[in-house]
């Protein structure tokens, strides 16, 4: 083979390599996903801003005690026990109450023959009486004495049926599924009816009870909108909402006042403290609600602004279009275009993109809720 037809040769390997490299697939490119932080926009910026201590509930509880006395044979729970519906918490001792049941059944038995007895004595009456054998007042006599002897054995059924009842009350059932919180009994402890053995509530649904002064309880309304903070959570907020307003004043003429949790997000339990902000006031004005400054994105026209909304269902964010009235401090007064619960990113918004997927940053500074405006 001569030197250019191998020179040639080696062109065409060449080449032939080149296009099955160009031939194989492109690397797959991976999404990659930013994660930012954001805020959730709940502060109001007009109107008059109100914080309550108060301290949390679960919304179902239960003070649970036997509807019988007796002495305590078996405790089946301890505070802080997941219990479910039907669960046997305590257990009484059963043998008074059988022997109980045993007695009742037997005065039954008793006063059933009786009755049977004073029955034949009230036909033998009648057909006498038919042939004028006995007197009226014998006739008479023998009723009573079988009415009497019914009513008896209605009242042994009675006696019974109480009997059989205390006997199936000798176990203290939960009424719902929950969380023990509290246990006021032992074994072989002698307890009273109705005496509080243990508290228990429902896990998931969690409410704050404030005290709402007598000057301030005219504008809350149900359903009015709160921040709720924890002393464990300081850098978080959570969504809150008036579910209950009392009708009557309590201590130092303050009404009693249920702020249900929207967003719990675990972690609340019943007993915490906790600080409620809510906006009282307010009439018919424009709502207008607090952000950062860094939320901001600048438009192409002056006075255009947008901020990112994220949505928890897609996990992406939306550019959306605000109307800004003007600064307070470090943060930006917005008329239009945002509604309390509303995420908004708040940093390193000029690298998103509208429909972006993003992830939430889960640091102490994710979640800050804005400062309000007191008036």
């Amino acid at each position: 083979m001569n030197a250019s037809v191998l020179k040639s040769s080696c062109v065409v390997l060449l080449a032939l390599g080149f296009l099955a490299a160009c031939a194989e697939e492109a690397p797959e490119v991976v999404e990659r996903i930013r994660a930012i932080k954001t805020v959730t926009v709940s502060e109001r910026a007009s109107g008059q801003v109100r914080r309550f201590p108060g301290v949390v509930e679960a919304v179902d509880t239960s003070s649970l005690s036997f509807e019988v006395g007796g002495n305590v044979q078996k405790v089946n729970v301890d505070i802080g026990a997941k219990i479910a519906r039907g669960d046997v918490l305590a257990e009484l001792d059963r043998q008074p109450f059988a022997l109980n049941v045993q007695a009742a059944e037997a005065e039954l038995g008793r006063a059933q023959a009786e009755l049977a007895e004073k029955q034949n004595d009230f036909d033998r009456q009648k057909t006498l009486y038919s042939k004028d054998w006995v007197s009226k007042a014998a006739l008479d006599q023998a009723a009573a004495a079988f009415d009497s002897a019914r009513n008896t054995v209605s009242f042994a059924k009675s006696k019974l049926n109480l009997a059989r009842r205390d006997l199936e009350k000798t176990a203290l059932v939960a009424p719902f599924d929950g969380v023990v919180a509290t246990r006021n009994v032992d074994p072989f402890q002698e307890i009273q009816r109705g005496e509080s053995l243990f508290e228990i509530f429902a896990e998931g649904a969690m409410e704050v009870a404030i005290n709402v002064p007598e000057t301030s309880i005219g504008n809350i309304s149900l359903g009015l909108a709160a921040e709720i903070r924890f002393p464990t959570e300081s850098e978080r907020s959570h969504q809150g909402a008036v579910s209950e307003i009392g009708s009557a004043a309590g201590t130092a003429n303050a009404f009693p006042v249920k702020v249900a949790v929207l967003d719990d997000r675990g972690g609340i339990r019943p007993g915490m403290t906790a600080e409620i902000t809510v906006l009282l006031g307010g009439g018919d004005a424009e709502v207008s609600y607090l952000v950062p400054v860094t939320a901001i994105v600048p438009g192409g026209e002056p006075g255009d602004a947008s901020v990112f909304v994220f949505d928890g269902g897609s996990s992406t964010v939306a550019r959306t279009k605000v109307e800004i009235e003007g600064v307070h401090d470090d943060q930006v007064v917005v008329t239009s275009g945002l509604a309390a619960g509303d995420i908004v990113a708040v940093a390193g918004v000029s690298f998103l993109d509208d429909g972006q997927r993003v992830n939430l940053l889960e640091s102490g500074a994710a979640a800050l809720a804005t400062a309000p405006v007191q008036e």
